[in-house]
């Protein structure tokens, strides 16, 4: 058996700056140095050992559904649902009503928004 850990999340966007705020502003992440190359990649910082790397693909459309995502755990769920509704951001549950959260059957807390580039992002309590 192998061990892993992830590393990070790399996602293409159409308009990297667009994306970098996006991240900064929703998410409240800061931009680290991209220390493999000196591309148009830009990363931001999730951990203090994991990132999130937005690379620039203009041309391509991205295609995806809500069963496609990344997920984060945070144990401040409420503060996030109040800073989406500040930002305007619309979020929902799995079956997609709006604005609202979805408590699992394992009791997570969970809700749905997407980014820019349409890439869905899960906030959960797990763990906390």
């Amino acid at each position: 058996m192998f061990t892993f850990l992830i590393d990070h999340i790399a996602l293409s966007v159409k308009d990297v700056d667009q994306s970098l705020h996006f991240y900064k502003e929703v998410l409240l992440l800061e931009e680290i140095k991209n220390t493999a190359s000196n591309s148009k990649t830009r990363w931001l910082s999730l951990t203090d050992k994991k990132q999130i790397h937005l690379i620039p693909r203009p041309k391509l459309d991205v295609i995806t559904n809500k069963a496609v995502h990344f997920a984060l755990a945070t144990p401040n769920l409420d503060l996030i649902i109040k800073h989406l509704k500040s930002l305007n951001i619309e979020y929902s549950d799995w079956k997609g009503t709006p604005s609202k959260d979805y408590v699992r059957d394992d009791g997570i807390q969970q809700i749905y928004f997407q980014d820019p580039d349409g890439y869905w992002i899960e906030i959960n309590n797990t763990g906390y």
